[in-house]
């Protein structure tokens, strides 16, 4: 894998993880359409280090405020909400991880997932009656988001159309689904990173295996380019889809998803 190449797959990542098209659908496919060797989960999980960044610097006032309500007597509000969406995605994505990193990433299935999630949510979108806002997420709403969140597990759902297909189906208008989708991507994205940097060498390893030159300083330029990429790419994509909703829905992206998969399906 090359410098440049890097950098494509952080844009990928950048631009796919908070459109609800599936991020890691495109990662998979991408080496399948360059004709290139896949890099890995554990690539993709570090590419995700740059859109978190992008998230948590983005909504930092936002965080500052989530973070006071879990210290305060009224946090059921806000950021432990974010806590119990959270823990259904980490504890089936911690026992099911390497079924999920060796079986799951198989271009007939992500076809299938992609087409799949697309009409729920076009349905789900579509049929839903609420518009409660963000401020008026209860710790129902949020466990429910957060088993919605697991379908995210298998590539091609995509965890911010899982999530916002959760919050639709829990009646959150569509731009607080769609902030609430960002604000519980962080922990679920940092507890799946911090899992890979503890096997840093075996990371290193295998990016190296990968890049052009086959050195362990091409394997760090090329995971540093990377996740630079991926953040200014998720900078532009978190503004841009924040504004887009609110006027079109998600049927533009449930078109798209369909689209795709019966592209892939052709292809193969």
């Amino acid at each position: 894998m090359s410098i440049l190449e890097a950098l494509l797959y952080g844009a990928v990542q950048g631009l796919t993880e908070y459109l609800p098209v599936s991020s890691s659908a495109h990662l998979a496919l991408l080496p399948k359409f360059l004709g290139t060797r896949d890099p890995g989960l554990s690539f993709d999980v570090f590419l995700h280090l740059g859109t978190l960044a992008a998230t948590l610097i983005y909504f930092r006032r936002e965080w500052v405020a989530l973070f006071s309500s879990i210290r305060s007597a009224d946090g059921r509000q806000g950021g432990w909400n974010v806590v119990f969406a959270t823990l259904p995605a980490l504890a089936v994505g911690g026992i099911f991880r390497h079924q999920i990193e060796d079986s799951l990433r198989g271009a007939h299935l992500i076809a299938g997932t992609l087409i799949v999630g697309g009409i729920l949510l076009y349905l789900v979108d579509r049929a839903a009656r609420g518009a409660r806002g963000l401020a008026e997420v209860a710790p129902r709403d949020a466990w429910g988001v957060g088993f919605f969140q697991c379908l995210a597990l298998v590539p091609g759902m995509s965890r911010s159309g899982s999530t916002i297909l959760g919050g639709r189906a829990m009646g959150l208008s569509r731009e607080a689904a769609a902030r609430f989708s960002f604000f519980i991507s962080a922990p679920i994205t940092a507890a799946a990173a911090a899992n890979e940097l503890r096997h840093w060498d075996e990371l290193v390893a295998s990016v190296s295996q990968v890049s052009a030159l086959g050195s362990q300083a091409q394997a760090l330029l090329v995971l540093a380019a990377g996740a630079v990429s991926a953040f200014a790419f998720g900078w532009l994509a978190i503004s841009g889809l924040i504004r887009l909703v609110s006027r079109i829905g998600f049927g533009v992206f449930a078109v798209y998803r369909v689209a795709l998969g019966v592209a892939v399906l052709y292809w193969l």
